[in-house]
């Protein structure tokens, strides 16, 4: 689907999900708090009401200690308070104590109730306790009743003081009750029950809907509260969202009147120092290399059309004139002449704009190599030698042995190029001189001349491709790009060319190369 597509609508749903997962951990958490706690209260209540059941049925009145010459008869047989029910738990006999009773209200229906029972038969109960299974007052058969082996049936002899001692006001020590179950749910009622070590079962409960009713309530406050805060988080999330993601939208729209030839938009960084802020600068800076590019290419393509017209116009005149008239072989060979040189030029022309296409793509491949700088400069001098005698220029070399790394015959046509701008455009008699150097790791090659100098105004322009400050800098052939290809060498071996120049004073590059 194409919602899912969105950006805005993945960070929407993202966020109510995580929004969701913690609400509901939330509300979860905080309803089973309220739980426990409004069972463990019971849960005390149960045990402490457990207690005084034990306490009346396994408590028979405390008998007196005797005095030393002092003689109650034979103490009770052990085994007539073990494996039966206490005499007092006969069926309409059972009577809580005073202070107990207080802790059963039978008048309540959703008040604490018991029931005692002995193997499958109740023996007493509360009047507000619940009708109940007999099957869950079954005696388990390791708690049969069974004489005690201690003291045989007839035993008379005299009675131990520690016996009268052991009891106390907890209950007899010789006989364990064990400790209550676990309270554990019966419908609406919450329930203790618990078969003590002679047999009966003590049962003690409590109606709990009430609590159940708060907690339902609570369940549904917590869930109703639960998609409030939802509602009002995806809202304002959604608001959140939208303004996070308008940059975004700010940023499609100006590619897009980009995309249809307005190359002088520019987004509109209201955030600078956000991320998209940057991202915002980045593409705007981009955007204006863009139009920087169109608009020399444009520049670029028409100069280029331009220079190749006057070859063809010159071809094409040529041919016309010969093609009209009757001509000697002297003026046939004079018209095949003209279109050579026309031609000549053209592939000049034609082969600078190619080398400039390639380095503008990175395909121009530099055959690197260790050789001697100097010695190749030296053969460039050599070269110029003749237009510099021609013109009256004085080349002054001072070059030593230098080694570096790159292509040496594309430097020496940068070199060369250098040198013979140097000639063409100095001032008759005039010098160049050439000096090689190291500096901070790189190889310092400057040409200096005492020409007429470049305008400052056209300093920023003198590495364009067919710039030409005057006509008087435009030689034979010339089409602008000499130093524009000089340049385009130089930083694909990682260097740099610059010039500085002062009128009727002179121009002076230098050419920057790693060692």
């Amino acid at each position: 689907m194409k919602i899912f597509k969105s950006i805005k609508w993945r960070l929407q749903i993202w966020y109510g999900l995580i929004l969701v997962a913690v609400l509901v951990g939330f509300g979860v958490t905080a309803f089973q708090l309220e739980r426990n706690r409004q069972f463990r209260r019971i849960d005390d209540e149960l045990h402490r009401r457990f207690g005084f059941l034990v306490s009346a049925l396994r408590h028979p009145p405390m008998r007196r200690l005797p005095a030393d010459n002092e003689d109650f008869g034979p103490p009770p047989r052990r085994d007539e308070n073990v494996g039966r029910p206490p005499e007092h738990l006969a069926a309409g006999q059972f009577h809580l104590p005073p202070e107990a009773s207080a802790f059963f209200d039978a008048s309540d229906p959703n008040g604490f109730y018991y029931v005692i029972a002995d193997d499958g038969s109740e023996i007493t109960r509360s009047t507000n306790a619940p009708l109940l299974d007999a099957h869950r007052f079954t005696v388990s058969p390791e708690l049969k009743p069974n004489a005690s082996p201690d003291l045989p049936a007839n035993d008379s002899r005299p009675p131990d003081r520690d016996q009268f001692a052991s009891r106390s006001d907890d209950g007899p020590k010789d006989l364990p009750l064990g400790q209550p179950d676990p309270a554990s749910m019966r419908g609406t009622f919450r329930e203790i029950l618990t078969q003590t070590p002679g047999g009966e079962f003590i049962l003690v409960g409590r109606n709990v809907a009430p609590e159940l009713k708060e907690l339902r309530f609570i369940a549904l406050t917590l869930t109703g509260v639960g998609v409030g805060i939802l509602l009002l988080g995806l809202s304002v999330g959604g608001l959140l969202v939208s303004r996070a993601i308008k940059p975004i939208s700010e940023i499609s729209t100006t590619a897009v009147k980009i995309a249809a030839g307005d190359l002088s938009q520019r987004i509109n960084v209201a955030e600078a120092e956000s991320e998209l802020g940057e991202l915002a600068a980045v593409l705007n800076s981009t955007f204006a290399r863009l139009e920087t590019a169109f608009a020399q290419q444009k520049q670029f393509a028409a100069d280029a059309a331009h220079e190749l017209r006057t070859p063809v116009s010159v071809m094409l005149t040529q041919t016309q004139t010969a093609l009209n008239r009757e001509r000697d072989a002297a003026g046939y060979k004079q018209t095949v002449e003209a279109c050579q040189r026309a031609a000549q030029r053209m592939r000049k022309l034609i082969e600078s704009l190619l080398a400039l296409a390639r380095f503008d793509a990175g395909q121009e491949v530099l055959m690197r190599q260790r050789f001697d700088f100097s010695k190749m400069i030296a053969e460039c001098a050599e070269l110029v030698q003749p237009l510099a005698e021609e013109r009256g220029v004085k080349l002054i070399a001072e070059l030593a042995p230098f080694q570096i790394t790159g292509d040496a015959e594309r430097l020496a046509q940068v070199v060369t190029n250098l040198l013979t701008n140097a000639i063409q455009y100095n001032k008759p008699a005039g010098e160049v001189r050439v000096k090689i150097e190291s500096q901070n790791q790189l190889a310092v090659l400057t040409i200096a001349d005492t020409g007429q100098g470049i305008a400052p105004e056209d300093l920023p322009r003198v590495f364009g491709r067919f710039f030409r400050a005057d006509i008087s800098r435009t030689g034979a052939g010339n089409a602008g790009l000499g130093l524009a290809i000089s340049k385009a060498i130089v930083e694909a071996h990682g260097g740099n060319l610059e010039v500085a120049s002062e009128q009727k004073v002179g121009t002076t590059f230098t050419v920057r190369l790693p060692i």
